[in-house]
């Protein structure tokens, strides 16, 4: 099996703003191996990365994504809450930022937020716009809606998904799979030796999110899961080299 490839989730977000360019350019520059992010719909049905649907916690707006329009959205200063520094910095189009990601070395983790609001065609205009970039070979699409997984499934099943969960339930692997899921992702404190033997024997890559302790990171290399999400990728790399300096 391959090394466990670190994904930085929301972009290197410790050090900017998450789900902004300036985030997944410092994330690319510490040489994480994925990027991490979240798509949510705005009123004119714009796939936009941003992680909560209100805006009140990432930007100086108020109300929900889904009543904005994209041109509105981008007026709204996503920065300033992180640091002055970032005030001039905007909320983006999936589009714009897969313009950037497509010239990357990197691999793509989009969470459809779909667990609150489910919005309607997400899936299909998610899709259609990661087919225009030519993204979809190295893209898995996440969700904890079990709907969005089946929907993404039935609009092509060759498209990688992957079950998102916080809930610890004996036959997930096989739940996930029922689904049309090719990989589970977990949250850190399920996971255990058995269910990546569980994962591995069924051919499902896991992934673990958020992981940001360095003795989580050291128990998810031991364990040789297939990823980690993390807000601090460039310590997740420095404690990976360690850990495979120590094998060897």
């Amino acid at each position: 099996m391959n090394k466990t490839l670190i994904y930085a989730h929301r972009g290197a977000s410790k050090l900017a703003p998450e789900n902004t360019m300036p985030a997944f350019e410092l994330a690319a520059a510490a040489g994480a191996e994925g990027i991490e992010t979240d798509v949510q719909l705005t009123k004119d049905n714009v796939p936009v990365l941003i992680h909560d649907e209100n805006l009140r916690r990432t930007t100086n707006g108020k109300g929900f994504v889904q009543d904005y329009t994209y041109d509105q959205l981008r007026l709204l200063d996503a920065g300033s809450w992180f640091s002055s520094k970032f005030s001039n910095v905007a909320i983006i189009s999936l589009d714009e930022f897969l313009q950037w990601f497509q010239k990357q070395a990197m691999v793509l983790n989009i969470e459809l937020k779909t667990n609150v609001i489910e919005y309607k065609n997400i899936e299909r205009i998610v899709y259609e716009a990661l087919k225009r970039h030519q993204v979809l070979d190295r893209t898995v699409i996440s969700s904890f809606n079990s709907n969005s997984i089946i929907r993404m499934h039935e609009i092509n099943p060759a498209v990688r998904t992957a079950f998102l969960t916080s809930t610890k339930r004996r036959d997930l692997v096989e739940y996930a799979k029922s689904l049309g899921a090719n990989d589970l992702h977990i949250k850190h404190r399920l996971l255990d030796k058995k269910l990546v033997k569980q994962c591995h024997r069924a051919n499902m890559d896991l992934r673990i999110y958020t992981v940001n302790r360095p003795n989580m990171m050291k128990k998810c290399y031991k364990l040789k899961v297939d990823g980690i999400f993390t807000d601090v990728p460039y310590e997740a790399l420095e404690y990976r080299g360690l850990h495979d300096k120590r094998k060897g």
